[in-house]
């Protein structure tokens, strides 16, 4: 099951949004999609969140696509900066029918779901422009870390992220991150024990609203 998107974005201002998926395999599967606020072991009768999903459950034939409309119901969300959700897709596979012992999974996909106020200043592609970043020290004092500021009301999303120095580059513990609206996010940085002799800049890869990846330099504060 493949959905068409790497993360929606709700726009305030509309009635509803449609997100589309396929199912890629060689059989039916039973598709149960729904919404939750953060927590990864919510179920589609414990997630308590202001969007209906139509159809929350239906079947997907193979190589046939399909699409779900989410629908915001109008409860109160900040009207000041974005609001972050997660859209759950979980393909059940068809029981199979020939008597052969086997063992079936049934999959989830999670992907975000951001819920963009109307009139917010700024743009969502011009926020990681804003970001300021700084060397800080690690955790209990140990190593280096690199700390991230963001002022805007967007949510900053990374694939990567990192450290160059000159013409060495460091990492940062684990794979990319997001830093929230008026947030500041600290990531480890990987085999760096001290800060860095040089023009040392931040070097990161921001992911866009069509899930497209633009990678950017930013000089560091003092």
């Amino acid at each position: 099951m493949v959905i068409n998107h790497t993360r929606v974005v709700y726009p305030a201002q509309e009635s509803e949004v449609t997100v589309g998926l396929a199912n890629k395999g060689s059989a039916p599967s039973l598709v149960q999609v729904w919404i939750d606020a953060g927590d990864r072991t919510s179920t589609p009768e414990s997630a308590k969140v202001p969007f209906a999903i139509s159809p929350p459950i239906f079947r997907l034939d193979p190589d046939k696509g399909g699409s779900v409309r989410v629908v915001y119901t109008k409860e109160a969300l900040p009207a000041d900066k974005e609001s972050l959700f997660f859209l759950n897709v979980r393909e059940i596979p068809a029981k199979s029918n020939d008597g052969s012992n086997m063992l079936q999974f049934s999959v989830r996909n999670r992907i975000k779901l951001f819920f963009r106020p109307a009139r917010l200043p700024g743009s969502a592609a011009g926020a990681a422009n804003q970001l300021a970043w700084k060397l800080v020290d690690g955790e209990a004092g140990k190593g280096v870390a690199l700390q991230v500021t963001n002022p805007t009301p967007y949510y900053v999303n990374f694939s990567k992220i990192g450290l160059s120095v000159g013409e060495r580059s460091f990492a940062a513990t684990g794979k990319g991150g997001m830093v929230a609206p008026g947030a500041t996010t600290v990531f480890p940085m990987t085999d760096l024990a001290n800060r860095p002799a040089g023009d040392a800049k931040a070097q990161f890869n921001v992911i866009n609203d069509d899930g497209s990846i633009k990678a950017m330099v930013q000089p560091l504060a003092p």
